[in-house]
């Protein structure tokens, strides 16, 4: 008979090599440092999942994958940048929620691309958006011509609406 828990060293699984108070300040710093980031460096490559949450998905990943892989000796390493990384994805859109000017730090806000029918080209150079991406993005809309459109905004999100002229 094959003993499965007598081979488990259960102390070392258990027991943090590293301070609580260091993983926290270590998860934090990473945190903010990879949000700060992604804000400036990111934007339309999130598609329709914003920001915190791409950097709370790859966070989760790369912390909860060193717990499965004994990166870490002890799982309570792992939980504990865990709960940092999820009280500073709460606390910080709480603050969001309760703050304008926080919200307006995180969340970018609409550019205006296409305005009566002529396109804002100095909003797309600053979205790096070119006029074959802004044409397949209207044709996807339905539009063939710039002349059709009200507006085109690139959202917060990266994604670009597309409100059509009133014929």
């Amino acid at each position: 008979m094959v003993d499965f828990f007598g081979s488990v060293d259960w102390h070392t699984i258990l027991t943090p090599k590293i301070s609580i108070a260091e993983l926290f300040v270590r998860a934090t710093f990473m945190y903010f440092i990879l949000l700060v980031l992604m804000r400036i460096i990111l934007k339309r490559q999130g598609g329709g999942i914003g920001t915190a949450d791409v950097l709370v998905i790859v966070l989760l990943a790369e912390v909860s994958g060193n717990g499965f892989t004994a990166e870490y000796k002890s799982l309570i390493e792992g939980a504990v940048l865990i709960a940092t990384i999820l009280f500073w994805t709460y606390c910080i859109e709480w603050l969001a929620h309760r703050f304008i000017f926080i919200s307006r730090i995180l969340h970018s806000p609409t550019l205006l691309l296409i305005e009566n029918g002529k396109m804002l080209r100095k909003n797309m150079r600053a979205e790096l958006v070119t006029v074959e991406e802004l044409m397949a993005q209207l044709r996807e809309n339905g539009i063939d011509e710039c002349s059709k459109v009200k507006s085109a905004c690139m959202e917060a999100d990266g994604m670009i609406s597309v409100v059509k002229a009133e014929q």
